[in-house]
């Protein structure tokens, strides 16, 4: 039952979120999908992250794709196809098609974001490109898009700012194999994989000291009072990110204050936190590049092309 004096409750839009929240808060350990940090605010945090000193992935992979953007578009066919799947703002795509935009190509975006979608539709506003955009998952975008059915011209699948990470092993080769499927031969996929380094500098990029990701992290249960009539106290979690060598990932949680009780309406769930007991809201997996090459070829890839700077890497695959 409600607590009293909480307010009505929201209208959903989408079951699935409370669904799935009912689900992981009840497995061990509690657990959150990350794919529901990015609500509108969850977005701007993360744009914010992207531009703090401690977090250069972005940077360096804008760096790479400036750079070398000739290299990759040349290995290619014509494309009349490009699918960018979590566009964010937009300027990665940007700025890999920045002088090929002559060319007659559509451009898909899929995200879960509709404000994401929005920034990166505004940032290619000024091309020559046709823009379609699909606010839904990764694997049903493309399946929608029908890329292996798509006609004349090369398609290219761009998967960046080293998202792979946040699938665990199996699920990165599920997921591959879902992107090789929705392709035909000779079709490509470029991909950004964040690289191993030192404990320190990975722990920092995510626990930055003005506390942004701190608060992208929280904001998760903002989202889950303010969709589904949660009640969260959201000043008794505190953001914690810590390294798992064993695993290769870092890994964010939200840590219990104290022992408290917690109530979600729209998921149906009473359930009481044990002070520093964990809920697990994102894994970011990094890589060494030795692994990148088998780790495609699994899914039916053959890698044509690598970048690397910094400790980030591009490659480029052909779908055999």
């Amino acid at each position: 039952m409600p607590r009293s004096g909480a307010s009505p409750l929201p209208d959903l839009q989408d079951t699935a979120f409370a669904d799935d929240v009912a689900y992981y808060l009840t497995q061990t350990p509690r657990q959150l999908p990350s794919r529901y940090l990015y609500d509108e605010l969850g977005s701007s945090l993360f744009e914010a992250i992207c531009r703090l000193p401690e977090y250069p992935i972005t940077r360096t992979e804008q760096r790479l794709l400036e750079t070398h953007r000739g290299d990759i578009l040349g290995r290619l066919a014509p494309l009349s196809t490009v699918i960018e799947l979590g566009p964010g703002s937009g300027e990665k795509l940007t700025a890999l098609l920045t002088g090929f935009t002559r060319l007659q190509v559509t451009v898909h975006l899929i995200d879960i974001s509709p404000a994401a979608l929005a920034k990166a539709t505004a940032a290619l506003a000024d091309s020559a490109l046709t823009v379609v955009t699909h606010p839904t998952t990764y694997e049903d975008g493309l399946t929608r898009i029908g890329l292996g059915h798509a006609g004349a011209g090369q398609s290219l699948v761009v998967f960046l700012g080293s998202n792979i990470g946040n699938f665990d092993p199996p699920g990165v080769d599920a997921f591959l194999g879902h992107v090789r499927a929705a392709l035909g031969p000779g079709d490509a996929l470029l991909l950004g994989t964040d690289l191993v380094k030192p404990e320190a500098e990975l722990v920092l990029a995510y626990d930055d000291p003005l506390g942004v990701t701190a608060a992208f992290n929280r904001n998760l249960l903002v989202r889950v009072n303010r969709e589904l009539g949660g009640d969260f106290d959201v000043r008794e979690f505190a953001h914690a990110a810590v390294w798992n060598a064993d695993a290769s990932r870092i890994e964010m949680h939200l840590v219990s204050r104290r022992r408290q009780r917690v109530q979600v309406r729209a998921s149906r769930l009473d359930i009481t936190f044990e002070t520093g007991e964990r809920i697990w809201t994102e894994s970011s997996y990094k890589y060494r590049t030795g692994d990148l090459a088998p780790m495609l070829a699994r899914a039916g890839f053959h890698a044509i092309g690598h970048w690397s700077e910094d400790g980030f890497a591009l490659t480029l695959a052909q779908a055999r």
